[in-house]
């Protein structure tokens, strides 16, 4: 009787959740995914059967990442709610069958419709979008098979309507593009390899029958963003003759994403001479060729631009002043620019400067002032390298930038040019840098109290102040200059990398501990510190930033052994809303005790780990999986042998497939002739986000799609 009436004055004293103003049931409710409100919550009670079924819960429904759902409750979700919902995002559902299309029939009022990375043909397209006459926003992929004669009639006056097209193309083809007739913007994702799966060399002629014009008059934003390989060119150029004829008025954002070269033609003259004539833009972005060299920049107009991409680019910064921000003109609408792999963009000319030459401060300054309200702000894959000056180091004028959310930086940017000089770098001298198995370094330690070691070491330093300058920072890549992944796109695993920048050589643990600043952190990646001694500073980033979600390190301290795995293990202990981890480190020993530490990821869902000659146990992966109930994606790229790796994957796939129907396994020895073969079939939403390395800030125009 005691202990009931306990309980009892504990509920009177207590909050009953019900008891919350409807607003503040539905805010909470928001956050719960869509299938788990309609199938579940909504019959616990009547409050929340009625809320649950909120227009404002309904309206959009999201499932892009939901990877518990499955053909049935899809199914069971468009019958009850298909007619509510104007929004549905199932971008990369690549474990659903290409049945449960056939069920969005359901939701006639369909505006909004996501369908990138779902296996659709050209008939399921026709009869679902023959029913969806609200339809105006509209992304699919395109496969080899794809046939737009198959489409009907009635699909062809829907697609009439659509406005915004997205559009990933594995296939030479227009895909549906020519039945748009009322684009305004088009966003083109050209993933078609170079050959076949039997050998063969496959071209970019359209198929016959594709030779309809596409429709551009009233186009605002065109984006095309190309994989490596010369048919994605071949391709990308017969999307644009049409524009080079005749270039849209209202064409306001125009963005070309091209890897290594794509040269300029006679008809992308034309088109970029037009452009000079007759429009005014917010956003640019071309391919190196079409910028090195010319005097476009000079020639184009901007209105209130929001986005500059010029990554690649032999831009100097000389240049970037004066025909971009126009001597230092307000540009505070500009809230993203990408200068990654832009040597000379903070040196008054690039003809006469070495690479590692010291950057002008003046320029970085008057890019800081006229750009005041940049949130994503890229300058890897560079030497950026300051002068001695007092005040004018590149983190002392980027910690004005208080608006940034994302911020990409070389590591040898980040080092203080005083300890630099005075101090040559002890690193290379400790342990011989090399690649083979002889190297011992015996067995590392780190201070137990790491906020002391940091401070003593960084608290006045640049670095420090600019993390503790950029308190809401949401994303930090910290990339060696020379840094390259050993995992391939189309080409064999790199077996070699190029030595870091000498003043990397002055970054280290205590730099890394001056990361834990960053309160609302949710996305790292470290890549190429030589001089990582221990990993201490890993853990203070494990117990300060408990907002990260995604967590990559590559090549961190010598090659030979990895000696941060001690601090990275009690790193991952604290890290309970990490999803994705990547690493990327030769050598690297995949035991018992490393997953064992990694089982304490409770949110996990993505693992990678890169690693020539790296090994691992099976018995721990599986036991791994086994705990880690979220975890639908393992790729494990190492030194064993195929036998073990197809026996582990066979393994992972049996055991946990029904399960988990979002489970995608590779494991696969790197060094392999066929791993190319292999990662063709990673669903591309695991590719492109954590399987291949890429710095990923300002990469694309913000809010581009949904």
């Amino acid at each position: 009787q005691e202990v009931v009436s306990e309980e009892s004055e504990e509920e009177s004293n207590g909050v009953n959740l019900m008891e919350f103003s409807d607003e503040i049931l539905l805010h909470i409710l928001s956050y719960v995914p869509c299938t788990d409100l309609v199938l579940n919550v909504r019959r616990t009670c009547r409050k929340l059967a009625t809320l649950c079924l909120d227009k404002s819960l309904t309206h959009t429904v999201l499932l892009q990442k939901d990877y518990k759902v499955n053909k049935d409750k899809v199914k069971q979700l468009m019958r009850d709610i298909g007619k509510e919902i104007y929004q549905l995002n199932m971008a990369g559902c690549y474990w659903l069958p290409s049945s449960t299309i056939d069920h969005v029939t359901r939701c006639k009022n369909l505006v909004k419709l996501n369908l990138s990375g779902c296996h659709v043909t050209s008939l399921r397209l026709s009869k679902m979008l023959s029913t969806l006459q609200h339809l105006r926003s509209l992304a699919i992929d395109v496969n080899p098979g794809f046939d737009a004669s198959q489409l009907s009639s009635e699909c062809k006056a829907t697609l009439s309507r659509v406005s915004e097209l997205k559009q990933t193309l594995y296939t030479p083809s227009y895909g549906v593009v020519p039945c748009c007739t009322s684009l305004e913007k088009l966003l083109l994702y050209f993933e078609i390899l170079d050959r076949s799966r039997e050998g063969f060399m496959l071209s970019g002629q359209l198929m016959v029958g594709e030779s309809n014009v596409p429709h551009y008059q009233n186009l605002r934003i065109f984006y095309a963003r190309l994989a490596p390989g010369y048919v994605n060119q071949e391709v990308v150029r017969l999307y644009l003759a049409v524009l080079s004829d005749r270039t849209p008025e209202n064409l306001h954002a125009f963005l070309i994403s091209a890897p290594g070269s794509f040269a300029e033609t006679g008809a992308t003259k034309n088109l970029l001479d037009s452009m000079a004539r007759n429009v005014r833009l917010d956003a640019l972005q071309l391919p190196k060729a079409w910028i090195n060299g010319s005097g476009l920049l000079q020639h184009l107009k901007f209105n209130n631009p929001f986005y500059f991409s010029f990554s690649r680019c032999t831009l100097s910064g000389g240049h970037l002043i004066q025909r971009v921000i126009n001597g230092g003109k307000d540009l505070k609408s500009l809230t993203s620019l990408n200068l990654s792999g832009c040597v000379h963009c903070l040196a008054p000319e690039s003809l006469f400067r070495k690479a590692e030459d010291d950057i002008d401060s003046s320029i970085l300054e008057s890019l800081v002032v006229s750009c005041c309200n940049l949130r994503h702000l890229n300058l890897s894959a560079a030497h950026h390298h300051s002068s001695e000056s007092i005040g004018n180091h590149l983190c002392q004028l980027l910690s004005r930038l208080k608006h940034l959310l994302s911020l990409a930086l070389p590591v040898c940017s980040i080092t203080d040019v005083a300890a630099s000089v005075e101090k040559p770098p002890t690193t290379p001298n400790l342990v011989p840098q090399t690649f083979g198995r002889k190297v011992r370094i015996g067995i590392q330690t780190y201070p137990r109290n790491l906020g002391d070691e940091a401070n003593q070491k960084i608290e006045s330093s640049v670095f420090w102040a600019l993390m503790g300058s950029l308190r809401f920072l949401e994303t930090l890549e910290i990339i060696g200059s020379s840094f390259s992944s050993a995992m391939p796109r189309n080409e064999p695993a790199i077996r070699n990398s190029l030595p870091p920048c000498v003043r990397a050589h002055s970054v280290g643990d205590s730099e890394v501990a001056a990361i834990s600043q960053l309160t609302y952190l949710q996305s790292l990646t470290l890549a190429q510190l030589p001089n990582i001694l221990t990993g201490s500073g890993l853990v203070n980033i494990g117990l300060q930033c408990q907002h990260l979600r995604t967590l990559s390190l590559a090549n961190l301290g010598m090659m030979g052994k990895v000696v941060y795995m001690s601090a990275l293990m009690d790193m991952l202990k604290h890290c309970k809303c990490l999803r994705d981890l990547r690493l990327e480190q030769p050598y690297l020993c995949a035991g018992a005790q490393f997953f064992q530490a990694l089982s304490h990821c409770s949110s996990l869902q993505r693992l990678c780990i890169v690693s020539r000659s790296g090994t691992l146990q099976s018995d721990a992966v599986m036991s791994f999986m086994a705990n880690c109930l979220e975890v639908i994606m393992c790729h494990m790229f190492m030194g064993e042998s195929l036998t073990v790796c197809k026996n582990l994957q066979q393994s992972i796939v049996r055991s946990f497939q029904a399960e988990r129907p979002a489970l995608n396994v590779v494991i696969f020895p790197l060094l392999h002739e066929d791993l190319t073969e292999v990662i063709r079939d990673v669903p591309m939403r695991h590719l492109d986000e954590i399987t291949l390395f890429k710095s990923r800030v300002a990469e694309e125009p913000p809010n581009l799609w949904w």
